[in-house]
């Protein structure tokens, strides 16, 4: 966890995996700490190249994409 959200450069086409355990070790990408918990990944398929701001925090309501949460 990081009390700052993740800068993820994407690619038009590209699929990231985000996690949403909060077990990874490789944040923000999902490293399969999950288990058979029933909890997976993201799977998010950019529509064109730009950056995603993925939560560090855990505060976000908009999980897994920051939404200034940290600020607070």
């Amino acid at each position: 966890m990081s009390n700052q959200p993740y800068e993820v450069s994407v690619m038009e086409g590209e699929t990231v995996y985000l996690c949403r355990c909060g077990k990874t070790k490789t944040a923000p990408f999902c490293d399969g700490s999950h288990g058979n918990e029933g909890v997976t990944p993201l799977a998010h398929k950019a529509d064109q190249d730009g950056t995603l701001w993925v939560c560090g925090c855990g505060k976000s309501r908009n999980n897994p994409f920051c939404d200034g949460s940290h600020q607070g």
